[in-house]
């Protein structure tokens, strides 16, 4: 379970830093800051864990609970399917992090990050593998930036049904694979990602023939 021993040890004003939605084949990625002001509430403490563990209920409930918390900074932002086309997936995360950790309503003296490399933040960064199930603030920024990019998708899946994108938020499932073949893409797809790409090529996938390829 992630605990606060960093930030204590810090004794400063530390901000948690992670990402979602690198492996997709639509949507943004987003990435989320969160800083506590003098610790964190042992009641809101039993609600954070990496978001990956959580159901989708628990990390709503946490995320509520991020959002009503005195004394919590929070700020979110993406990088978009156009910037990820132009800087590549791991660029563009490093650009919403860096965007995210601007928006802070403070300053942080430090930054956790989630992973093993991190953008220039202009101030002291620390990355932590596996940094979202070892530090309360990384914890909550995965979970804050999973919630708001799944509703992201829920949003977008609303006008563009086929895909499935309520349920599996643009990543590769079954469903989402057989409406590229048969629907084709559409301007929130990542054109260089596995499937969009070989179907952008016109090439076949899983035996079927493309449904478009290149104009």
């Amino acid at each position: 379970m992630p605990d606060y021993t960093r930030e204590a040890q810090h004794g400063g004003r530390v901000a948690g830093v992670d990402e979602v939605g690198r492996g997709p084949l639509a949507g943004p990625v987003v990435a989320a800051a969160v800083i506590f002001d003098g610790g964190v509430p042992a009641q809101l403490a039993t609600l954070l864990d990496d978001s990956k563990k959580l159901s989708a209920v628990a990390r709503r409930r946490a995320y509520v609970a991020l959002r009503g918390a005195r004394g919590v900074h929070i700020a979110v932002a993406a990088a978009s399917v156009a910037e990820i086309a132009r800087l590549n997936i791991l660029h563009a995360a490093f650009l919403a992090m860096r965007r995210a950790v601007a928006r802070l309503s403070v300053r942080p003296e430090l930054v956790l990050v989630d992973g093993n490399a991190a953008p220039d933040f202009g101030c002291p960064t620390e990355c932590v593998v596996g940094g979202d199930g070892e530090s309360l603030s990384i914890a909550a920024a995965s979970i804050v930036a999973k919630v708001v990019r799944d509703r992201l998708m829920e949003r977008l899946a609303v006008r563009w049904p086929a895909y499935g994108w309520e349920r599996n938020a643009g990543y590769g499932t079954a469903q989402h694979r057989a409406a590229l073949c048969d629907v084709g893409k559409t301007p929130h797809h990542r054109e260089a990602f596995g499937l969009v790409r070989q179907l952008s090529l016109g090439l076949p996938a899983d035996g079927r023939p493309a449904a478009w390829g290149v104009s």
